[in-house]
């Protein structure tokens, strides 16, 4: 199984960015999906989570102004990044594990499968 996330980049403050992943080697129509993000002396912290019945969770710090979506035809998770602001930067990793998101975020280092990731940097 193998995780290939695209679409980083720098951008200025206010602008918009969109994430792509690409799950290979299986067929995640059963699994929660999610991304997670890392700065450069930080814990890696959870962005965003969707669930094998849709069901999407969010870090308060992006509420509003960040989606998470799939496609399963495509074997594809998106992260639409809305209204960027500095402290968006970072390392950001697709991931996937079994079915059910529950405690997602705080098993941020349990996931089955990690990407590489792609760098997102917002600047002013």
């Amino acid at each position: 199984v193998q995780l290939m996330e695209s679409g980083g980049g720098s951008v200025q403050t206010g602008g918009s960015l969109r994430l792509s992943c690409v799950i290979s080697g299986h067929t995640f129509s059963s699994a929660c999906l999610a991304w997670f993000r890392q700065a450069p002396g930080k814990e890696r912290e959870g962005v965003a989570s969707i669930d094998s019945d849709g069901t999407t969770s969010y870090a308060d710090s992006v509420k509003g102004r960040f989606t998470i979506a799939e496609d399963n035809g495509k074997n594809t998770l998106y992260l639409q990044m809305n209204d960027l602001k500095a402290e968006d930067t970072a390392m950001y990793t697709c991931a996937a594990d079994r079915p059910g998101c529950f405690g997602w975020a705080l098993r941020k280092y349990e996931f089955n499968y990690y990407g590489q990731g792609t760098q997102v940097t917002v600047s002013s």
